[in-house]
């Protein structure tokens, strides 16, 4: 079965076609990084208006690419939330519209569903009955998360971020340092040989004072990014200088190491509490070399195996978009068509 995935729910102009789940065929993809570069962050207008003029190119190159045409394709996949409301609406409309055209099933995909599914998009990807139950941590710039997987499309959320998310605290300490956009691959350029022991940056909710607890997630599996994004603002504030060279790679490289090691705890505890086969890292922060690194630590500690993102489906891609509606309609769950996006949409069970 060959699904063409189109994926626009934020700063990625993206289309894919993928057969079984599985093979990528194509993966095309038109990164908006340089529009929005100038204003240190996505600006939802500008997001919108590239996507309407670069969408019907990178369907086309997908097609091209995967030596599909609209004929041969089978089913058509969208993301229809979460995401920028703006953003969404253009590759909504876009697939919606061919799907009519053309006759074929349109599925709908969480976008977060597609990350979790990406751990499965290469040939030699374990089964779902070696694997599941499965913990999963998403780390992207919009969220950060810790789901139970018992099963294809069974989704348990055990914690989340109760502020900013993983790839947040890296843009926003990218600012703060004067490094440029988008924080992740900065910052870990910039940590490059830098002391990661340097500054001891908080892991958030590690405090003893516990205080009240207003969360319906448990405490121990939450995140909190703010108080280590003010450390680093505060540090750099009581310098009586702008860091760099040696410096400015320590601050950088501690800050990492901060900001993966409460990721990494979070699992770690998991991973204790729940009978699982496996666990899994996918989104944009899963590209991080030092959160990769301490995650394998983790998995060859437990003996729990590991599933890494291929570093190529890492970031926002219509292929993970493609892959998870092929689950669905080889289940035969969800097939209904979504009626309009959903900039806010959770994580629910196929049922």
């Amino acid at each position: 079965m060959k699904i063409l995935g189109i994926e626009s729910s934020c700063d990625e102009t993206a289309a894919a076609v993928v057969e079984d789940g599985r093979k990528v065929l194509s993966n095309a993809i038109y990164s908006q990084i340089a529009k929005h570069r100038p204003y240190g962050g996505v600006v939802p207008e500008i997001a919108s208006r590239n996507h309407v003029a670069k969408l019907p190119g990178i369907i086309e190159e997908a097609l091209e690419g995967a030596g599909e045409t609209y004929d041969s394709i089978d089913a058509l996949a969208v993301t229809y939330g979460p995401g920028l409301a703006s953003s969404l609406l253009i590759g909504f409309t876009a697939a919606k519209t061919l799907a009519m055209r053309l006759g074929k099933p349109l599925i709908g995909v969480n976008h977060h569903e597609g990350h979790l599914h990406s751990v499965f998009m290469k040939e030699d990807a374990p089964s779902a009955d070696e694997v599941f139950p499965m913990l999963g941590l998403l780390v992207s710039g919009g969220d950060s998360s810790l789901v139970m997987m018992r099963g294809v499309g069974q989704y348990e959320l055990l914690g989340s971020t109760i502020d900013d998310a993983a790839g947040e605290a890296l843009d926003k300490a990218a600012a703060v340092l004067k490094l440029g956009y988008p924080g992740g691959p900065i910052i870990q350029k910039t940590a490059e040989g830098g002391n990661p022991d340097a500054i001891r940056f908080p892991r958030g909710l590690d405090s003893v004072d516990r205080g009240k607890w207003i969360y319906k997630y448990d405490r121990e599996l939450c995140f909190s990014f703010s108080g280590l994004k003010t450390s680093l603002l505060t540090h750099v504030k009581n310098l009586d200088h702008e860091p760099e060279g040696q410096e400015l790679a320590d601050i950088a490289a501690s800050y990492q190491e901060a900001v993966a090691d409460a990721l990494t705890k979070r699992v770690a505890r998991a991973l204790k509490r729940f009978e699982i086969k496996s666990f899994s890292c996918a989104g944009g922060v899963s590209l991080n070399k030092v959160l990769r690194e301490k995650l394998t630590a983790l998995s060859e500690k437990t003996g729990v195996p590991l599933l890494l993102c291929p570093p190529a489906l890492c970031t926002d891609n219509a292929a993970m978009i493609a892959g998870a509606a092929y689950e669905k309609a080889r289940l035969g769950k969800a097939m209904g068509e979504p009626l309009d996006v959903n900039p806010n949409l959770r994580l629910a069970d196929w049922a």
